[in-house]
This record gives structure tokens, C-alpha cells and sequence, in this order.
């Protein structure tokens, strides 16, 4: 029987089959980059709220600690919303009759609460527990990003596995003093001598804090079990 292809087809075949691996190796590759871009994660987008609450003005400006109304960050594994009551406290005097305030005042009228669009919203198959974290020493700015810039609230990290694992390897890296994790600046840029009189070194200092505060050991922390449960 002749021969019906040149011979030169078996080189294409093969050719064609190693395209066919790399193309599919580039399209995986495209989409495990697509995962990590904003459009996915919803990083450095700014959330649409029922009130046009500014953290830059709030804790930036008038520097409200961020327990005053996330009253619960301590104690459980939410950090809390606040209650309008809170907001009250002080917008019952302050621009008490500005119509940006109007649904605010309309909540404590009602008894209902304000609906706010949750801006750090981790998978219901990762479990965190904002107490943990404070108390061990991983301060608000460390996730949260510097609060007291953003008229607008958004995410400052992907909030994905490769993050978290980043701080669970290396807590060392992130720990800081547990009096200083409401402070937005940090490691400070010019330590107090008195609290620090040889300075803040986090190569130095942190590991310390790591064994005063009882971390768990690295393979604990990155534990499948200790983030899903």
C-alpha cells in the first residue's frame, strides 16, 4: 500500500502535540493569574455604603481608636459592627441635622439597624477569629491596611490562602507589641525611648514577642485544620 502522508507529518503530529501541552499549560496559567488580579478578589476597590463614612476622617482626623467601635475585636471572633447608638454618641451634637447623616438618624428612630456592605468577606470555609490575632499581637494595620487614609473602605490584600500562610509561616515578621495593634503606623518611625530604648528592630524584637506571647509553632499554624474547620 503507498504511503498516503509524507513523512514530514509525524514531525508535525508530535509538534502539534506539544503545542497543544503548552497551550494548555499557558491557559492554566492565565486563569491561576486571573485569581489573583482585583476583578476576582475585590482588592483596592472601595465599597459602596448607606453612609459615607470616612475612616481618613474618623481615625485619621479625630483619632478614634478602632475598639471604640468595633467594641467586640477583643473578646470574640468578630470585630463587630457598631450600633447606631454609637454613631449617636456623638452625631446627636455633631452635624446633628446633616442630610449625609439622615439614615443614621433614621436607624435610631426606628431601632433599626444600618445595613452595611461588608468590605473584608473571607469564604464560609475559612474560619478566623479576629480575638486570636489582636491578642497574640498581629495588629489591625497588618490585614486591614493604614485605615486612617481611606475616605473609603476597601480590601488592601487578596484575603486568598497564599496570603494568610505568608504571616502563619513567618508570625515573626508581623507580631508587634499588644499595646500598639490599634496604631496605624507600624514598626513606628521613631520609636519612644521610653517604651523602646533600644529602638524597634522587628528581626529582633519580633521573634521575642513570638515567644512571650506563646504562638503556636509554625506547623500548627499552617495546619489545614487550624483555618478549615
Amino acid at each position: 500500500m503507498p504511503q498516503l502522508f509524507h513523512r514530514s507529518t509525524n514531525t508535525l503530529a508530535r509538534l502539534s502535540i506539544v503545542l497543544g501541552i503548552l497551550l494548555a499549560g499557558g491557559l492554566l496559567w492565565l486563569l491561576l493569574q486571573a485569581n489573583r488580579t482585583p476583578f476576582v478578589t475585590q482588592a483596592f476597590m472601595a465599597r459602596q455604603q448607606p453612609v459615607q463614612f470616612s475612616h481618613k476622617h474618623h481615625v485619621g482626623d479625630d483619632g478614634i481608636d478602632c475598639r471604640y467601635c468595633h467594641t467586640t475585636v477583643e473578646n470574640t471572633a468578630s470585630a463587630g459592627m457598631p450600633a447606631t447608638k454609637t454613631c449617636m454618641n456623638c452625631h446627636s451634637q455633631l452635624f446633628a441635622n446633616s442630610p449625609y447623616l439622615e439614615i443614621v438618624r433614621e436607624s435610631w428612630r426606628s431601632g433599626q439597624p444600618i445595613k452595611w456592605t461588608k468590605v473584608h468577606d473571607l469564604p464560609d470555609f475559612a474560619y478566623f477569629n479576629h480575638s486570636i490575632h489582636v491578642n497574640k499581637g498581629v495588629g489591625c494595620s497588618t490585614c486591614h491596611g493604614r485605615v486612617d487614609l481611606m475616605p473609603s473602605m476597601w480590601n488592601v490584600a487578596s484575603l486568598q490562602m497564599e496570603w494568610c500562610l505568608a504571616c502563619h509561616r513567618n508570625p515573626e515578621q508581623f507580631i508587634r507589641p499588644k499595646n500598639k495593634i490599634t496604631e496605624m503606623e507600624w514598626p513606628p518611625v521613631e520609636p519612644s525611648p521610653a517604651e523602646f530604648p533600644n529602638g524597634w528592630n522587628q528581626a529582633v524584637d519580633g521573634p521575642k514577642l513570638v515567644k512571650e506571647y506563646k504562638l503556636q509553632p509554625t506547623d500548627v499554624l499552617t495546619s489545614c485544620s487550624t483555618c478549615h474547620r
